[in-house]
């Protein structure tokens, strides 16, 4: 069993170019189903989460290909199954 803060303190990386996209902050839970949907990466530049714009990349639980003891590893190539979402705050 995994625990989602388990999950945050984990290296999200983009297997098409070895990018580090950052951390997972949070997950879409299908409350029918009880599945995770998604994983959401916080971009950075929010004070405490509040202030500021910030853009969160959405990542479909399909896409994630390996999680290990320190990264997880996605798919990011294919711009159709992964959407941006801006915030204003």
């Amino acid at each position: 069993m995994v625990k989602i803060s388990d999950f945050q303190i984990k290296d999200v990386v983009n297997i098409s170019d070895g990018k580090k996209l950052g951390n997972i902050g949070d997950i879409e839970i299908n409350l029918n189903t009880g599945k995770i949907e998604a994983v959401i990466i916080g971009g950075a530049g929010k004070v405490l989460g509040f202030f500021g714009r910030d853009e969160e990349i959405i990542i479909p639980w399909k896409n994630i290909l390996k999680i290990g003891e320190d990264v997880i590893l996605v798919r990011y190539k294919d711009q159709g199954e992964i959407r941006h979402v801006e915030e204003d705050v």
